[in-house]
């Protein structure tokens, strides 16, 4: 069987590094799933997650450890490789969100769905899976 792959949303990859849920669905399905996210996903989750664990006052540096392991399963893909899909992301998406352009864009590239909780993706020609829903596309893939 060939393997299925999604990309993820920078808020699932924050989701992975704060919670049990999400990383233990991508780790348990890492040999059959694909997992990817935007280079630019990565950046954000990197910029905002210290301020949000400061926020709620507990150390970054073991998260960030976390989404430095995590990006050996979910497989960060550069601006070069989805960049020419920029315009068609934002003619789809621009309306609701102009920056969640490259998640869109990814999936384009790879002709595979999104794994988000942003309701922005909806109605973009892209299937959309959210994490209540999500193990029914990966016990399928």
């Amino acid at each position: 069987m060939s393997s299925a792959a999604i990309v993820l949303d920078a808020n699932i990859l924050i989701r992975a590094v704060l919670g049990q849920r999400v990383r233990e669905l991508i780790q348990a399905h890492a040999s059959t799933v694909k997992f990817f996210a935007p280079d630019v996903a990565y950046a954000d989750t990197r910029k905002y997650l210290p301020a949000l664990l400061e926020k709620r006052g507990a150390d970054p540096i073991p998260a960030m450890r976390v989404l430095d392991a995590l990006e050996r399963i979910v497989h960060s893909i550069d601006m070069e490789v989805y960049r020419g899909f920029q315009q068609q992301a934002l003619r789809r998406i621009g309306m609701r969100d102009a920056d969640d352009w490259p998640v869109l864009a990814c999936a384009m590239v790879l002709d595979c769905p999104v794994w988000t909780e942003d309701a922005d993706f909806f109605g973009t020609g892209i299937a959309t899976w959210t994490t209540d829903r999500i193990a029914l596309y990966l016990g399928n893939a």
